[in-house]
């Protein structure tokens, strides 16, 4: 008899209870997976054997066991989000001709991760390693347009950080400037980081629909015109697009990544 049936109820009760705020009832297991409840109870008890659930006798319930703890662990000392993107990103530089770089949330900061250029670049601030408060940056206000609002009013309490006098000065002034970028699908920084400098970014999302990182173009102000930057968008979000489909993400409800990207003409 096959054994992907069984490996496919254990993967869901894993899923199920990564899911969950808290550890559950094996009948709340059973009907979330509309299995049998002698069944749920054999196969709980065998994942708990090798780590992967434990079982909490005073509650009478089971949640994520060592196992899936070392798992999750692996899955981030390999450098997965890197090794996906890195091969993106190139691409996207060869095809704009400008620096683009990954970033991540991290607490109120980005978080840049890869740095891909071209053969001619300049110095930028935002290198690999570097953290800049996420209100100034394009790729930080892209991830989060797409967080809760009251997760965004706890990572803002104020007061705001301002480099070169420009970016939002309020939590107010940030939520009309992340509405506005939701909306539209990207988001542009203009100065607020290096003075001539402009970026423009777009989030890929995980599993859960949630940001997960955001891929960034920097130019110089000087070299496109504002009425080229929504074609640069548009190259970024398809990128940020295949980012979300590596991860096995989707984007959150009602809204749709970029489409493909019309053809972009750069200055050498």
């Amino acid at each position: 008899m096959s054994q992907v049936p069984a490996a496919r109820r254990a993967l869901a009760v894993l899923r199920l209870l990564a899911a969950s705020a808290g550890p559950l009832p094996a009948s709340s297991i059973a009907r979330a997976l509309d299995l049998p409840r002698s069944s749920t109870y054999h196969l709980l008890t065998a994942m708990a054997e090798d780590g992967f659930v434990s079982y909490l006798p005073e509650e009478r319930r089971w949640g994520l066991g060592v196992g899936a703890f070392e798992v999750g662990s692996a899955y981030l000392r390999h450098g997965p989000l890197e090794r996906l993107a890195r091969p993106l990103l190139r691409r996207l530089v060869d095809r704009v001709g400008d620096i683009a770089q990954l970033g991540v949330l991290h607490g109120a900061e980005t978080l840049y991760l890869l740095k891909e250029q071209p053969r001619r670049h300049v110095t930028l601030v935002t290198d690999v390693g570097v953290r800049i408060p996420a209100p100034l940056t394009a790729s930080g206000r892209s991830m989060l347009a797409f967080l809760p609002a009251a997760q965004v009013r706890a990572l803002f309490p104020g007061p705001f950080v301002d480099r070169t006098g420009h970016g939002p000065t309020s939590l107010r002034e940030l939520r009309r400037v992340l509405a506005e970028d939701a909306r539209r699908g990207w988001s542009i920084e203009d100065g607020h980081v290096t003075e001539g400098f402009a970026s423009i970014a777009a989030c890929s999302f995980d599993h859960t629909g949630r940001p997960a990182a955001a891929l960034t173009v920097t130019f110089r102000r000087e070299k496109r015109p504002e009425d080229t930057w929504p074609q640069l968008a548009a190259q970024i979000r398809a990128t940020a697009a295949e980012l979300t489909t590596r991860l096995g993400g989707h984007p959150p409800a009602g809204e749709t990544e970029g489409k493909p990207p019309p053809r972009l003409h750069h200055s050498p």
